[in-house]
């Protein structure tokens, strides 16, 4: 299975954050990267917003770098957009204290998008087919661990996830259909107010 190559993901920066700390850009870039290019009517009508405030927040993901132009679709009328690339990264807890606000207002515009998502899977879960039905897991668990523990456990979920990632065209099995995978580690927060009282 194939890994998403360096170039087709972004490394989140300071201006890349407050750009994308704005739920509906969150969900612009993610039906981009999903669907393939689009204008921003198409857009619009898949959110529920007016053309006019897509393609403001389209252009600001542009300046951002996260979309651009795709001029090979567009013409005088209509401006298409496409993702420049199929992966997010947000790593640098340097970055979260530099621009802590930004850094909350992103996590909080991602979270919403997954609950958004969860939200529909769950109102078409009596609709799939029996085995998908079957496939369908929701649960989650306590664990005690150190910081160390939970980054190695991170890396050991995305190299189970790498093995089943296939590259851009290639073969897939029959019956393949997309999946979503969330991954949420979230330390207690009494971890925080024990910090704070010692």
């Amino acid at each position: 299975m194939a890994e998403i190559p360096a170039e087709k993901s972004v490394v989140l920066d300071a201006k890349g954050l407050r750009a994308l700390a704005h739920p509906v850009r969150v969900q612009l870039l993610g039906l981009l990267r999903l669907h393939g290019p689009a204008t921003a009517t198409q857009l619009a009508d898949r959110l529920g917003l007016n053309s006019g405030a897509t393609s403001y927040h389209l252009r600001q993901l542009a300046a951002a770098g996260f979309v651009a132009e795709d001029a090979e679709r567009g013409n005088a009328r209509e401006r298409w957009w496409r993702s420049v690339h199929q992966l997010t990264r947000f790593n640098s807890e340097d970055l979260a204290e530099r621009e802590p606000e930004a850094a909350l207002a992103y996590l909080q515009s991602v979270h919403n998008a997954y609950t958004l998502r969860t939200q529909q899977a769950l109102n078409g879960l009596q609709t799939l087919p029996r085995p998908w039905r079957e496939a369908f897991n929701m649960s989650d668990t306590t664990l005690r661990l150190t910081p160390a523990e939970a980054r190695e456990m991170q890396e050991g979920i995305w190299s189970v996830i790498d093995r089943y990632r296939r590259a851009s065209g290639g073969e897939e099995p029959e019956g393949a259909e997309r999946v979503w995978v969330n991954i949420q580690v979230l330390p207690d927060v009494d971890i925080a107010e024990q910090g704070a009282e010692s």
